[in-house]
């Protein structure tokens, strides 16, 4: 890591979790060290607080998490770049998103992306489209740290020879803290009297800053605020909030689930809310806590089992030491969870979710968010079959006109090789099946099961 020229402080981060994976520990949280959530702050009802997020907003920075590459997809450059709704992509959407709200409350917010080295370049080029973004000489972005994967034999460095940037991979989005602070960017913004931070992922087209979530968090003097929905059975594999047996609210991922609890994990009714990675955070505290703690955080450790080469699955195993950015909440000071409506995470994971999206499930606003129509209260639950449409290039020959209607539907599922044609409205619950290769006829209104 030295001689890769790693940042000191993500080194020092990167020894604390590897000192752990060698003692033993695998980052489980079980269910006796937790308790359930029955009720929290319901952000519908921030009215009030509005007035004082305006107040706030000349000292409120956006910050998007952009370090994916979207190869799960069969993508090669950042998952950010991939259209969304008439040919504008997630970045396109971001900056419409920062220009809308700059017009609305008449102050420069700055928009900043932690970029990997993978999606740096090319997401620069993108907002380049958008000179408006720029604010003197504040950077539009930060890169995040990159650490060695570590052989579950022997807990050595992993190398492959024929690609030796295999050997490495992203710490998690937990890196966060100390990519912010190790790049400089921190102190920047502290400089320039930004007091408060909107953080979220960049593929989550409904995250955007909003003013009475702001206010309700100066007004009580709360200096971490994670957001937090309501569970569906979409979101059963997804990290639940929490507390600790003292109090301290907490975030457990699935990968911190023992594997022998996971039903008790995946209970929507015992573990009611999840985490969208919607975080505020209040920068004069986190830069105090890093300055504490040598520049990193001590999240709890994420073990998760690879291998080297992720497109060889008998490449030798692996172990990725990771971190996930809302553990912080157990750290600092007096940190806050708040319910907030569906319309607030619309993510894109794999093809299942673009399809949602692309879909009049969705609906596209003036202020550049892509939210959940009318009447909605969750997404319709996708599953495409992967053989079929996993990568992207795949589901979008089986999509060639663009997405069916799902603005009715509740569920879909399709098995078998599927092409769809134009105008085809799917409605409830349904189930297409095809033994061999096979298309929906255009003008199609689906309901139920059907065989082709």
């Amino acid at each position: 890591m030295h001689e890769s020229r790693v940042p000191e402080s993500a080194i020092a981060s990167f020894r604390l979790h590897y000192q752990r994976l060698c003692d033993g520990e695998r980052g489980f949280l079980p269910e006796e060290a937790i308790q359930s959530i029955r009720s929290l702050p319901d952000s519908e009802d921030f009215g009030a607080y509005s007035e004082a997020g305006r107040s706030a907003m000349s000292s409120a920075a956006v910050i998007k998490l952009n370090g994916g590459l979207g190869t799960s997809m069969g993508l090669n450059r950042a998952k950010s770049l991939l259209p969304v709704r008439d040919d504008l992509s997630f970045l396109d959407l971001i900056a419409r998103q920062v220009l809308a709200l700059r017009t609305e409350v008449e102050t420069d917010t700055p928009l900043l992306l932690m970029n990997s080295f993978r999606t740096a370049n090319d997401s620069d080029c993108c907002l380049a489209g958008y000179p408006e973004l720029a604010l003197g000489d504040l950077a539009l972005g930060f890169l995040q740290n990159m650490v060695p994967k570590v052989l579950e034999d022997g807990l050595t460095p992993a190398n492959h020879e024929g690609k030796p940037e295999l050997g490495w991979c992203p710490p998690g989005h937990g890196d966060f803290y100390t990519a912010i602070k190790g790049s400089g960017m921190l102190d920047r913004l502290l400089e320039r009297g930004i007091q408060y931070a909107f953080v979220s992922n960049a593929d989550n087209l409904g995250a955007a800053l909003e003013p009475s979530l702001l206010g309700f968090m100066v007004t009580e003097g709360i200096n971490f605020m994670l957001e937090a929905a309501d569970r569906t059975p979409a979101d059963r594999k997804g990290g639940h909030l929490s507390t600790l047996q003292d109090g301290r609210l907490v975030l457990r991922e699935s990968a911190q689930c023992p594997p022998e609890e996971a039903e008790s994990f995946q209970d929507i009714g015992r573990h009611r809310y999840f985490n969208t990675n919607n975080l505020w955070l209040h920068l004069p505290t986190l830069s105090r806590l890093l300055d504490e703690h040598g520049g990193f955080l001590p999240l709890p450790t994420v073990v998760n089992r690879k291998t080297l080469d992720p497109r060889d699955l008998t490449s030798p195993a692996v172990f990725q030491l990771e971190t996930v950015m809302g553990t912080a909440i157990s750290l600092f000071p007096n940190a806050a969870a708040v319910r907030v409506p569906r319309h607030r995470f619309s993510p894109v994971k794999n093809t299942n979710d673009l399809l949602g999206v692309r879909s009049d499930a969705f609906e596209l606003g003036t202020d550049g968010r892509i939210v959940l129509s009318s009447g909605r209260d969750a997404p319709p639950v996708i599953r495409l079959d992967e053989d079929f449409f996993k990568m992207i290039d795949d589901f979008e020959a089986r999509f060639p006109i663009g997405a069916p209607s799902l603005r009715l539907c509740d569920r879909l599922t399709v098995d078998g090789d599927v092409t769809f044609g134009s105008g085809i409205i799917i409605e409830g619950e349904v189930v297409i099946r095809a033994g061999a290769k096979a298309s929906v006829p255009a003008g199609s209104v689906i309901r139920g099961t059907i065989d082709l």
